[in-house]
């Protein structure tokens, strides 16, 4: 299949050699997804050449930045969006069972690569730290009990503890309960297996390993800014270079484009069919970073409660205790707010470039469909001080706004898609947008985002790749960097503890 772009460019007369080099992959972008995608294709066949090309002049540093996203290892222990209540009073768990399930399969390819000395200090990008979920109000405590029954059902969430009882909270986490009004009825659930993940050092970590390797060349500070494809099946790019302003065209067999909120401007430029009708609606983020060491000794834990009635799923305040770059750190957020760039080091035209006669349709219903959202992005925006700090009392009843200070965090855009039915959509999670033939795919979207980047990965090698794929020795491969590949941990107790242990053994977590 022959894919134009969107925009023409020229192509240099050297380009038609057959002496230019030509790359087994692509990939595009410098965070988690990028990094990941590398690691493994070279841990599959060390043989595979692949380039990279990030823009900027640093990896990891848009989202996958520690300072830019949550850092939480999403299992599903917390995060009460993944548990929804049905009509019925019934607590739906299958999404709880299927990101736990991948956040198992990130630590159980991290625990080979330390394994294999490709990760040689996992203290530096993974810690123990309990998941807490929180809630007050009598028709919440009775919603948190009926979630952790059901979740109990499941193997990969064994172990939670439910409370609610004020002495017992206050025991986990006094920083919550000091100060509440204890006519209030509480409640709180447990797992003390949860994780805080710095994904920056990781990111770090796992792409300077793979720049070291022979047929890998990663560049910083060059830009991809158009795509094009002939009849011999090799995508053209056209790179160029930051700081000498040079552009080059450079060739592939296969792209990867994971560049973040900077994907969808470069997937719409692809010209595949597959890539009509996606937009995105970017949202930026804040939070409140404690000053006082004092405070941050007193928490130790993530604890993530319900947002307000009518709040969309990324709004979910958490109070977050954080290991970045070798210190303790405890985060309250996040506040939400609307900007029209795709990246934090973005421009403020990129929500308007990104419009395009294939999505215009979508991007108006889901715009008309979600005015909820507009409204509430707008309330945080015009958010006070006094009201950030209201927000934080309902977790910290005795914060003092002076121990406080604002921090800006990343950009994400959500991922807008044509819908039969409704015209538009706006997702809240992430999507694989692929090529028919595989030799071209980009990655949509944000949360649970790195958490799942090994799952994404793995499906991603199989969908392009599928002949290789499926051969003997890279199914072998498969299952040595992921044990459980292929075999569902929730309806395995004994290979869910399995791996747990392993894993807990190898990242040298707590039991």
């Amino acid at each position: 299949m022959a894919c134009g772009p969107s925009i023409p460019f020229s192509m240099t007369p050297t380009d038609q050699s057959p002496a230019k080099p030509v790359s087994d992959v692509i990939v595009i972008g410098a965070g988690i997804m990028s990094a990941t995608l590398a690691v493994l294709l070279k841990s599959l066949d060390p043989n595979l050449t692949i380039a990279g090309y990030e823009r900027l002049d640093a990896v990891a540093a848009e989202s996958s930045d520690a300072w830019n996203n949550a850092g939480t290892g999403h299992s599903a222990f917390c995060e009460l969006n993944y548990t929804p209540e049905r009509p019925d009073g019934s607590i739906d768990i299958s999404k709880a069972d299927k990101i736990a399930e991948q956040f198992e399969l990130s630590k159980q390819f991290w625990a080979s690569l330390v394994q294999e000395g490709v990760l040689p200090d996992p203290a530096s990008f993974i810690q123990s730290i309990p998941h807490m979920s929180f809630v007050w109000g009598a028709a919440n405590v009775e919603y948190l009990r009926k979630r952790h029954a059901a979740l109990l059902h499941s193997p990969l969430f064994q172990g939670m503890e439910f409370s609610d009882d004020p002495a017992q909270i206050a025991a986990w986490v006094p920083l919550i309960m000091n100060g509440r009004d204890p006519a209030v009825p509480v409640a709180a659930t447990r797992m003390a297996i949860g994780t805080d993940v710095n994904f920056g050092a990781l990111t770090r970590t796992m792409s300077n390993y793979v720049k070291g390797l022979p047929g890998v060349d990663f560049n910083l500070g060059h830009e991809v800014e158009d795509f094009r494809r002939k009849d011999d099946g090799i995508w053209r790019l056209k790179v160029r270079n930051v700081a000498t302003d040079e552009s080059r065209i450079v060739r592939s067999r296969f792209v990867f484009i994971g560049a973040g909120g900077g994907t969808l401007p470069l997937l719409e430029k692809t010209g595949i069919p597959e890539a009509n009708g996606f937009g995105g609606f970017p949202v930026s983020g804040q939070w409140l970073k404690c000053q006082n060491p004092a405070v941050i000794a007193q928490h130790e834990a993530k604890v993530y409660g319900k947002p307000a009635v009518g709040s969309p799923p990324m709004s979910m305040p958490h109070l977050d205790t954080r290991q970045i770059n070798g210190r303790k750190e405890l985060l309250f957020g996040p506040y939400a707010g609307f900007s029209t760039k795709f990246l934090k080091k973005g421009s403020y035209t990129d929500l308007f470039r990104s419009i395009e006669l294939g999505n215009i349709r979508p991007l108006l219903y889901a715009g008309a469909r979600n005015l909820g959202l507009t409204r509430y992005l707008i309330g945080q925006v015009l958010q006070s001080p006094e009201d950030r700090t209201a927000a934080l009392r309902e977790y910290y009843p005795n914060a003092n706004p002076a121990d406080w200070q604002l921090e800006v965090a990343g950009q994400r855009v959500q991922v807008i898609k044509k819908d039969k039915k409704a015209g538009g959509v706006l997702e809240f999670g992430t999507e694989m947008v692929t090529a028919a033939d595989g030799s071209i795919a980009a990655l949509l979207g944000a949360s649970p985002g790195a958490s799942t980047a090994v799952a994404i990965m793995l499906d991603l090698v199989q969908k392009c790749f599928p002949d290789r794929a499926a051969t003997p020795a890279w199914q072998a491969r498969f299952r040595s960097l992921v044990p459980s590949f292929g075999q569902p941990l929730a309806d395995d107790p004994a290979l869910t503890a399995a791996v747990r242990e392993r894993s807990r053994h190898l990242l040298q977590l707590d039991a």
